[in-house]
Formats: structure tokens, C-alpha cells, sequence
């Protein structure tokens, strides 16, 4: 819209002073033909904006023209332009809303703080997206579903899965949406269904449809508050598989590093430099798992099933490559 240009215009040239045609087209994506018509449109209403020719030229305005953001320190204009664009403003379609919010303050700034914004970005970045993601990322389209229910109070019909395993026949479930939690790169629904409250994870979801109900949403419903308690009580109420098992000393040396928060605790070292300690998984399939990829180096003596366990597949893995070539290896003879 040309209101909005026109506005976003203002914007950029108080925050950033003279800039050229080419400069505020490839900002606002018109052509400089567009950019000319504007400049006209601002001097029309009063806005005083002028122009200069040759080398050094642009659009400006007059210096005095500025409504100054007073009783923000230094130090605070520098917190807020540390921000970035979280990528879950992103997914619900909000990020060019950001961008815009903040191009607002910086014009605002007085000229003092005004060159602080560059500053920053150039010396701090905050991204938020976790070194390998395996999430599945849900499609924008069912976010901003979601979004609109939420914000309209509409009941929505979904379609979903609690388990992801193929085969599995998804649930249906009709439920008033009350808020989405963006944590790290995941998102989530709370959600009331029937008399009880309930958390989904969005990208479970197969299919939403709004019925056109309204519901009344609990005027003392707190978010925030929901989300912490269901997350202290997932965390109280975590499964627990714990594992007795020996280390190696080639792992010994660096336990926290390479157990992370499996390790509980550790005992002294045999004379062989072997140490005993305690490690815990969520589930058995999951300490197979994770335990098998430190080969030899670990040694499970409890629980007695998931120690023959691993013999099992280490056996297999042995039997799969015994007498066997492997293409670009030569056999050699002892």
C-alpha cells in the first residue's frame, strides 16, 4: 500500500539520513520512477523533503524534522537492537511487522544513540536455531491457522498423531487452541479438549479445521505459567533407565564430555584404569542406541538384558562382515 511506503520512506531517511533513489528502491522493492512520485507525494503534504543532484546528492529531510525517543540510555538502545529475527516470528508471518517496529524506533532515536543500531548488529548476532536440528519444522500455513484461531477464540477440529510411527492411525480430537510456545525451533499448542488441558507437539498435527464454534477463554488463563508447570511436571515425571557399566581410560579422562548428562556418578578406577559408573536413559532402546556407538569402550553390567542386548548386535555386526571384502581393501594373510 502507498500509505505504508510512504511511511517507511519517512522512516528510513530520519534513521538513516541522505540516501539516493537507487538506495530507497531497493529498500521499499518499486522503481526509482515510483521513489521520485513519492518524494512529490511527502512534499505535497507538507513533509520537508528535498532532493540534491551530482555526486554526494540523495533524498534527505531537514535535520530538525525528527520526534526524538527520549529516556532510553545507551545502554538499552543497545540491548534492544541486539535482537534479531527469532524465526518463530518468522514462521507465524510477523517478521516484516518486526523489521518495521524496529526501523520505527531506530528513526526515533535521537541523533546520538541513532548511530548505535550498525554498532551492535556488526559486534553481536543471536541465532537461535540449535546445531542439528532433527525437528520437523511445521508448514507456515498451519501456524497461521492456528494463530487465527487462537486469536479469535475459534474451536478447531484436528487431526494428529502422538507417536510417529508409519502405520500408526492418526486421532481426532475437537479442542479450543488457548496459545502456541515456540521452544527453540519447536512449536507447540496448548490447548483445552473436553475438561483438561493438553499439549501438542504442532508438527503432529495432520490437519486442522476450524468449525466455526466460539469458545470462551478462562480470563484467568496465565500462558506462561501453564508452560513452566507442564514443563517442571514432564521433567518430574521423566522415565528412567538406569544403566551400571564400565568406562575405559580412554574415556575416563573427559567423562562430562563425552556422557553428558547421562553420567550420574563414577567410582574409583580398577587397577586396569577401568571406571564403574552410573548412567541414565529415558528408555532401554534409547541407552542401545547411544551406547553401542562407543564401541568397546563401554562395558554394560546391569541391566543383565540390555548387556546381552548389545552382545547380540555386536555379534551381528561381526557375522555381517566376517570373511567378507571391503570394495578398496585388500585381504591380507597372517
Amino acid at each position: 500500500m502507498r500509505a505504508d511506503r510512504l511511511i517507511a520512506m519517512l522512516m528510513l531517511l530520519q534513521s538513516r539520513g541522505r540516501m539516493t533513489a537507487i538506495q530507497l528502491a531497493d529498500e521499499l522493492e518499486v522503481s526509482e520512477r515510483t521513489i521520485y512520485r513519492d518524494v512529490n507525494a511527502l512534499c505535497y503534504s507538507g513533509v520537508p523533503i528535498y532532493t540534491e543532484r551530482g555526486p554526494g546528492g540523495g533524498i534527505s529531510l531537514i535535520e530538525k524534522y525528527r520526534s526524538d525517543l527520549t529516556g532510553l540510555t545507551r545502554e538499552e538502545v543497545q540491548a534492544l537492537f541486539v535482537i534479531s529475527i527469532p524465526p518463530a516470528l518468522s514462521d507465524l508471518g510477523l517478521d516484516k511487522e518486526l523489521r518495521a517496529a524496529m526501523l520505527k524506533l531506530s528513526a526515533a532515536l535521537p541523533a546520538t544513540l541513532r548511530g548505535d543500531e550498525q554498532a551492535v548488529r556488526q559486534r553481536i548476532h543471536i541465532d537461535p536455531i540449535p546445531w542439528r536440528h532433527e525437528g520437523v519444522t511445521p508448514s507456515k500455513i498451519q501456524l497461521q491457522m492456528l494463530q487465527k484461531a487462537i486469536w479469535e477464540s475459534l474451536e478447531i477440529h484436528i487431526r494428529y498423531q502422538i507417536f510417529m510411527p508409519q502405520g500408526l492411525m492418526p486421532l481426532q480430537s475437537l479442542v479450543d487452541p488457548y496459545g502456541l510456545i515456540a521452544k527453540a525451533t519447536d512449536w507447540y499448542m496448548v490447548a483445552k479438549r473436553q475438561d483438561h488441558m493438553f499439549v501438542l507437539r504442532i508438527d503432529r498435527i495432520q490437519n486442522i479445521e476450524p468449525t466455526g464454534n466460539v469458545f470462551k477463554r478462562p480470563d484467568d488463563f496465565n500462558l506462561t505459567g501453564f508452560w513452566e508447570q507442564w514443563c517442571q511436571d514432564s521433567e518430574d515425571n521423566r522415565p528412567s533407565y538406569p544403566v551400571i557399566a564400565k568406562v575405559s581410560p580412554s574415556l575416563s579422562d573427559d567423562l562430562e564430555f563425552y556422557l553428558g548428562n547421562r553420567l550420574i556418578g563414577c567410582g574409583e578406577p580398577d587397577q586396569t584404569g577401568w571406571m564403574p559408573v552410573e548412567l541414565n536413559f529415558d528408555y532401554y532402546e534409547q541407552a542401545r542406541k547411544e551406547l553401542l556407538g562407543f564401541g568397546g569402550a563401554i562395558e554394560v553390567i546391569t541391566p543383565i538384558a540390555l548387556k546381552y542386548s548389545m552382545i547380540d548386535f555386536a555379534e551381528q555386526v561381526i557375522k555381517t562382515y566376517k570373511n567378507k571384502d571391503t570394495p578398496g581393501t585388500r585381504k591380507f594373510q597372517s
